[in-house]
């Protein structure tokens, strides 16, 4: 019941953010993820195998849709490192650390993703090009510098609050400059 509710809205939360941002296989979303938030608990408190398997399988359904790479951050035990597809880190360049994500040290979001992926590696940074934050887990530290928030129209996965953003390059020069977008 309240699982199918979670997946429902990581679904539409996907669809508000894809909306603003639409991501193919130039893209990496980087997810956040307190499934302990999610279920009204404190951060890495109540690590949910069950919420994280609703979670991936609607990231997981979207991914397939438009082609985009994903990237699961870890908590703070693993310095946030990220759970992504070893072609992933070779399409972008990204350097493998050597850990893998658990319930207790990295989170039952990146713990169930890591088991889930194919090629699974951690790597310690990435630039992402939009993110998903359920349960606020910081992912700023691993998107490209000019973040612009999204708005979704739900504002909670569960109990935990979401905040989604997509990024766009760098205005740089004067009043003289003038700009693609």
């Amino acid at each position: 019941m309240m699982h199918d509710k979670i997946k429902t809205q990581v679904e539409i939360a996907l669809v508000d953010l894809l909306k603003a941002f639409p991501m193919d296989e130039r893209h990496i979303l980087v997810i956040g993820v307190s499934t302990s938030e999610i279920l009204g608990q404190h951060i890495g408190s109540a690590g949910s195998e069950d919420v994280a398997k609703q979670i991936y399988s609607a990231i997981i359904e979207a991914k397939k849709k438009y082609n985009f790479h994903i990237a699961f951050q870890g908590c703070e035990h693993i310095n946030r490192a990220l759970t992504v597809e070893r072609k992933t880190a070779e399409k972008f360049g990204l350097e493998i650390v050597t850990v893998v994500p658990v319930r207790k040290a990295g989170g039952a979001m990146a713990a169930y993703a890591y088991r889930q992926m194919d090629d699974p590696v951690v790597v310690e940074f990435i630039k992402a090009d939009a993110g998903i934050d359920i349960g606020d887990t910081f992912i700023g530290m691993h998107l490209k510098h000019v973040a612009v928030p999204v708005r979704s129209s739900i504002k909670q996965i569960g109990e935990a609050h979401l905040t989604m953003a997509k990024t766009r390059p760098k205005l740089i020069g004067g009043i003289r400059a003038q700009y693609t977008i």
